[in-house]
């Protein structure tokens, strides 16, 4: 397969993933892999494989990877996060937006920094936020839609 058909597999691999057909953008980026691999494709298809077939800890290794050889992109920084956010590593997936946030400022980072990091303060502040009354008043607040 030439260098032309490899990048032809990763663009349609690519708008699939847009689209959010993961299932078949991960054909595609399997197939630009094997032809030419790249820092790029393999972050995608990193993400792709831990969705997919559940490889979360060859899509964290992979990714990493990739992001070693290309520490300015915030594509690997966003795939990276993705990954963890599959397993229970909100954690990790927070440090890795901020991260990503020092080293390229990215709307799609910053979205998704927002959405996943930001926490609402806790409705009696002089208590512990892991407090079973602060807890249960800001479940039973939200529901009421006062909070």
């Amino acid at each position: 397969m030439a260098d032309s058909d490899a990048r032809k597999e990763f663009d349609n691999g690519l708008a699939l993933f847009k689209a959010g057909n993961i299932l078949r953008a991960l054909g595609h980026f399997e197939k630009s892999m094997a032809a030419q691999p790249t820092p790029l494709c393999a972050s995608y298809y990193a993400y792709c494989m831990a969705k997919e077939r559940g490889h979360v800890t060859r899509g964290v290794a992979l990714c990493r990877e990739s992001l070693a050889q290309e520490p300015d992109n915030p594509a690997h920084y966003l795939n990276l996060a993705r990954i963890h956010l599959l397993g229970p590593d909100k954690e990790a997936a927070l440090t890795v937006l901020r991260e990503g946030m020092q080293h390229a400022h990215d709307p799609e980072l910053a979205a998704l920094l927002e959405a996943v990091g930001m926490r609402k303060p806790p409705v009696m502040s002089f208590l512990r936020r892991d407090n079973p009354i602060n807890k249960f008043l800001g479940i039973l607040l939200t529901k009421l839609g006062m909070r």
